[in-house]
């Protein structure tokens, strides 16, 4: 299968690729180069809750607040 690149370097993925692999609108791409070739790779999905673990700076332990938020009602 072939496609055009057209002035804005956008290309059209040929749709039996597109369904064969699951690319829907909003589907991230990542594009690299290997060996002369392009290659697109879906890009995995990162789960919400592992980009957010170990953000916050917390200086109590878990037990700590637990008896603090208890002590509390």
């Amino acid at each position: 299968m072939k496609a055009i690149v057209a002035d804005r370097g956008q290309v059209t993925i040929p749709k039996k690729i597109r369904d064969r692999l699951g690319i829907v609108p909003q589907t991230v791409l990542e594009f690299h180069e290997e060996n002369g070739k392009l290659i697109a790779v879906k890009a995995t999905e990162e789960d919400p809750v592992v980009k957010v673990i170990g953000c916050l700076k917390i200086e109590n332990s878990t037990d700590e607040i637990m008896k603090e938020l208890r002590d509390g009602e």
